[in-house]
């Protein structure tokens, strides 16, 4: 009774047959979390002993997406005694090709994912440029699903030939009418991923100046010292010198005095000395030079150098101005007078 129940064929498979692949299948799943409990465990103990987070990351996602892979994998091999009409294998194909690109995609978004979080966490990222790289990373998610679901259609054998071709040309004009806008774009993602400047920096380009507002993607706005806001392509900053004052961590002052001729020898030697000194009593500052540097068309010229220990703009000009002050303080109590452009006209009376 029981062999003929075996024996009994059903599409083109006995009973027998069918019932084989079954246990086959149901001994390859549990042989499949067998080996996945013994093998993972050893993996996350290993991961969790290690600095970095990515081993962790990937044990994780790839337990979610290979394991799905791995069963209908086994489902596959238990099923190969067995004949199987043209119209089923197609069906397993496809169904095999749908599983494969949603796990492969499902474990691309999580990694992009992972990694643009460990950016934000490694770089003190603003709540604007953490919008703008979700907004771009939603974007590359569109155009990888729409890639992934060509690759789908054409293993499913429709004919994708024309709509890429269209698309191809389409994307070609598309491409010759928004080229300027296309380099502002690439443009952008240069100043997002080399930081030449962030916002809240101060930076100089060419002859304007001001305090970066906000990076978009296709333009920059700074906020000058004057009130005004400048509109800057993200294409002429990526190819113009810019000066970043927000980063720059000491400013070395260089500036000159000039003093009359009339000037003795005495406080000649002695103005280096009264400079060094002046400049030595300040606070965050480093004295470099003084020197007696030139004669001028109209005065002796002393060239004198000194670090400011602070970035801070406001800073450097109270101590020069600081300076300033005991300078001609000094010079009024030694009588040496500042020199500005003059002429002497000597005249000889002839016999």
């Amino acid at each position: 009774m029981f062999n003929n129940l075996l024996g009994k064929t059903f599409f083109h498979n006995t009973v027998g047959e069918y019932l084989f692949s079954i246990i086959a299948f149901l001994f390859l799943i549990v042989l499949i979390y067998i080996v996945r409990i013994v093998v993972m465990n050893r993996l996350e103990k290993w991961a969790s002993s290690t600095k970095t987070t990515i081993d962790d990351f990937i044990i994780l996602h790839a337990k979610k997406t290979l394991t799905p892979l791995i069963v209908f994998g086994s489902f596959i091999l238990s099923i190969q005694n067995l004949v199987i009409v043209p119209e089923i294998t197609k069906i397993i194909y496809i169904l095999g090709i749908i599983l494969s690109i949603a796990m492969s995609l499902k474990f691309l978004m999580s990694l992009m994912d992972y990694l643009i979080e460990g950016y934000f966490k490694k770089h003190n990222t603003n709540v604007t440029r953490k919008r703008t790289l979700k907004w771009v990373l939603i974007s590359i998610k569109i155009v990888i699903t729409g890639m992934a679901l060509i690759i789908l259609l054409d293993n499913m054998g429709i004919k994708i030939s024309t709509l890429v071709a269209g698309l191809g040309i389409g994307g070609i004009a598309v491409a010759f009418a928004s080229q300027t806008i296309l380099g502002d774009l690439f443009s952008f993602f240069v100043i997002l991923f080399d930081r030449p400047f962030e916002i809240g920096d101060f930076i100089v380009v060419d002859d304007l100046m001001g305090t970066v507002e906000n990076v978009g993607i296709k333009t920059t706005r700074i906020r000058s010292l004057g009130g005004e806001e400048l509109i800057f392509s993200n294409t002429i900053l990526t190819n113009a010198r810019v000066r970043n004052y927000k980063r720059m961590e000491r400013r070395r002052v260089v500036f000159k005095l000039r003093v009359t001729y009339q000037t003795s020898l005495e406080n000649v030697k002695e103005i280096p000395e009264i400079i060094k000194a002046i400049i030595s009593s300040e606070s965050e500052v480093l004295f470099d030079r003084a020197h007696f540097a030139s004669y001028g068309d109209s005065a002796l010229v002393y060239e004198i150098v000194y670090i400011v220990l602070n970035s801070d703009y406001n800073k450097y000009m109270d101590l020069q101005q600081s300076i300033n002050f005991k300078i001609k303080e000094e010079f009024d109590k030694r009588k040496i007078d500042f020199a500005y452009p003059t002429q002497t006209l000597f005249i000889n009376k002839l016999n």
